[in-house]
C-alpha cells in the first residue's frame, strides 16, 4: 500500500506523489515569537514532526522549512503581536523575539521534534517581501493607498480555493484587514504604513512601513523550496485567511501551483474551551513538561489522527501517560534483558511472526494519512506479545531481543518519537532508582519500621516493580504481564 494523505485544496484523500523522484520540499508555518509556546504549539508540530520523521523513514529526503514570524502578524485590534510582547515587558521588540524564539527552540528539543532544516525570519526577508509587493503591483494584483499596499483580491478568480469560501460571501470583520482604506473589506495588507509610534519599521517604496502577515510565508517558502513545492503543513485555524492568501498571492506572482499538498493539523482545547489568556486556561509547553514526561505529551497528541480535534485536560494526559507504560514498558524490559548476559543454553526463539506483522500493520497504518492512533494500536498488541514470550522465556536469545528492540527503535523510537532520547541509559537509570528504593526498604525493615517498608515495596508494585525477599536479600523484577493502570 503506497501513501495517501488527505489533502485540504482538494478535500479528499490521495496518493502522495512528489515533485521530484525521492525527494520532498516541505513547508509548515511556524509561530509568531512574543510569547512562550502553549500546548497547542504541542500539537501541531509534534503532529507536523510525524509527517517528517515517517517521510524520512520511508527513504524519502525531506528539505524540511519552518519559518518564524517576528513582524506583521496583527491582533484583531491591528495591534503588532511582537509590538504587544514588547510592551507587555517594556523592552525592545527584537529582544522580545530573540527570548521567545529561543524558548519556543527549547520547548521543540524537549518534545523530541527534529529541527527543521532551514528556519527563516520574517525580518530577515523584509528585501525580498517588498520586491515582490513591487512584482504584484506591476502584475494588476494589487494596489498602494497613503502608504500601504494590498492585494486585489477580485484579480486572483481563484481565490477560496483552499477554505471553500467565495469571494461575495466573505464580510467585513471575518479576521481579515478591515482597514477602511481599502477598496474592498476582503482585500487583504502586503505592505502596512507605520504609524508615527511604530517601532517595527523599514523604508520602502511607499514610505516607511512593515510587511503583511500573508507575504512572509510566499516569500520563504519559495525562496527555499521553489515557486513550486511538495507540501505546505499548519494548523486548520489557518487555513483562511493565512494560507488562502499565501496561495493567491503566490500564485499571482509564478502562474504556478503554490503547494501540491496542504496538511492541516486540528485543533486543540483545554477541558472542552478553547485555549485562552482571558480565560486563564492557557498552558505552556513548559509547565506541561513540569507534570509530564516529553513522551507523554507526545502519546496525548498522537493518541488522535493529526486532523482531528483534541482536548486537553488532567484525566486525558494521565491516559495518555498510562498508555505510554503500557507501549515502552516491554520495549525498556528487553533492553534491561540484553544488559544481562547470556546463558549459552538460551532457548532460541522463532518471533519473525510477530515481528513481520506489526511492521506490515504499522506501515499500513501510516501509510493511510499518517494514521498513528492505529499505528500506536499495533504497537499495543505487540507489547502484549512481547510481555508473553518474557514471561515464557527467563531471557530469551540475544537475536531475538535483538530484533525486537530494532523494532521498538525504528517504529516506537524514530517514527514516532515516544521512547526516551537515550532509552539505554534510561533503563540504567531506572535500575539505580529501583536499587536506591530497595536499599532504603531494606534500611526500614532493619529498623522495624514497616509501614515506610511496605509503603516502598506498595508504591513499586503499582509501578510493575516486584519485590522478592529471600536468604541472600532482595531481589526484584519488572511485572509486565500486569502492567499498572
Amino acid at each position: 500500500m503506497s501513501l495517501t494523505v488527505y489533502n485540504t485544496l482538494i478535500r479528499k484523500k490521495v496518493p502522495f506523489t512528489t515533485i521530484e523522484s525521492g525527494r520532498v520540499r516541505m513547508y509548515v508555518c511556524g509561530p509568531t515569537v512574543y510569547d512562550h509556546a502553549h500546548i497547542g504549539h504541542a500539537k501541531l508540530y509534534v503532529s507536523m514532526d510525524v509527517i517528517l520523521r515517517y517521510l524520512r523513514y520511508t527513504g524519502l529526503d525531506v528539505l524540511y522549512v519552518q519559518n518564524i514570524t517576528d513582524v506583521g502578524h496583527l491582533l484583531d485590534s491591528g495591534e503588532d503581536r511582537i509590538m504587544k510582547g514588547a510592551r507587555r515587558e517594556q523592552t525592545d521588540p527584537m529582544q522580545v523575539v530573540e527570548r521567545y524564539m529561543r524558548s519556543y527552540m527549547d520547548d521543540m528539543d524537549a518534545l523530541q521534534n527534529i529541527r527543521p532544516d532551514i528556519m527563516p525570519r520574517a525580518a530577515g526577508h523584509v528585501p525580498e517581501q517588498i520586491a515582490a509587493v513591487e512584482q504584484l503591483i506591476k502584475n494588476g494584483n494589487a494596489y498602494e493607498i497613503n502608504g500601504s499596499v494590498y492585494f486585489d483580491v477580485s484579480s486572483f478568480p481563484e481565490y477560496g480555493k483552499l477554505s471553500g469560501r467565495k469571494i461575495d460571501e466573505l464580510q467585513e470583520g471575518t479576521r481579515l484587514d478591515v482597514s477602511t482604506d481599502k477598496r474592498r473589506p476582503e482585500d487583504f495588507a502586503l505592505w502596512k504604513r507605520a504609524d508615527p509610534e511604530h517601532i517595527m519599521r523599514w523604508s520602502s517604496p511607499w514610505g516607511e512601513g512593515f510587511p503583511g502577515w500573508h507575504i512572509e510565508c510566499t516569500v520563504m517558502a519559495s525562496k527555499y523550496l521553489g515557486a513550486n513545492f511538495d507540501i505546505h503543513g499548519g494548523g486548520l485555524e489557518n487555513v483562511f485567511p493565512h494560507n488562502e492568501c499565501e496561495i493567491a498571492q503566490s500564485e499571482a506572482l509564478s502562474g504556478k501551483t503554490f503547494a501540491n499538498f496542504w496538511l492541516h493539523a486540528g485543533s486543540l482545547t483545554v477541558s472542552g474551551v478553547k485555549m485562552s489568556k482571558s480565560l486563564d486556561n492557557s498552558v505552556t509547553i513548559q509547565n506541561a513538561l513540569i507534570d509530564y514526561p516529553a513522551e507523554v505529551i507526545r502519546m496525548f497528541v498522537l493518541s488522535s489522527h493529526y486532523r482531528s480535534p483534541i482536548d486537553y485536560s488532567k484525566e486525558a494526559v494521565n491516559a495518555a501517560y498510562r498508555g505510554w507504560q503500557r507501549l515502552t514498558g516491554p520495549a525498556l524490559a528487553v533492553q534491561q534483558a540484553l544488559l544481562s548476559t547470556q546463558d549459552s543454553n538460551t532457548p532460541k526463539v522463532d518471533f519473525s511472526s510477530a515481528i513481520k506483522l506489526t511492521r506490515d500493520e504499522f506501515t499500513a497504518a501510516m501509510n493511510d494519512d499518517f494514521n498513528a492512533p492505529k499505528a500506536i494500536a499495533c504497537l499495543f498488541d505487540f507489547a502484549k506479545n512481547v510481555n508473553g514470550l518474557l514471561s515464557e522465556y527467563p531471557r530469551p536469545d540475544d537475536t531475538t531481543l535483538q530484533s525486537i528492540d530494532k523494532v521498538y527503535n525504528d517504529l516506537a523510537g524514530t517514527v514516532l518519537g515516544l521512547l526516551p532520547s537515550n532509552s539505554t541509559t534510561y533503563v540504567n537509570h531506572e535500575n539505580k532508582l529501583i536499587e536506591i528504593l530497595v536499599e532504603l526498604r531494606n534500611a526500614a525493615r532493619q529498623q522495624k519500621d514497616f509501614a515506610t517498608s511496605d509503603s516502598i515495596r506498595d508504591k513499586l508494585a503499582t509501578a510493575g516493580v516486584i519485590l522478592e525477599d529471600g536468604l541472600s536479600g532482595t531481589t526484584w523484577k519488572t511485572d509486565l504481564s500486569n502492567p499498572s493502570d
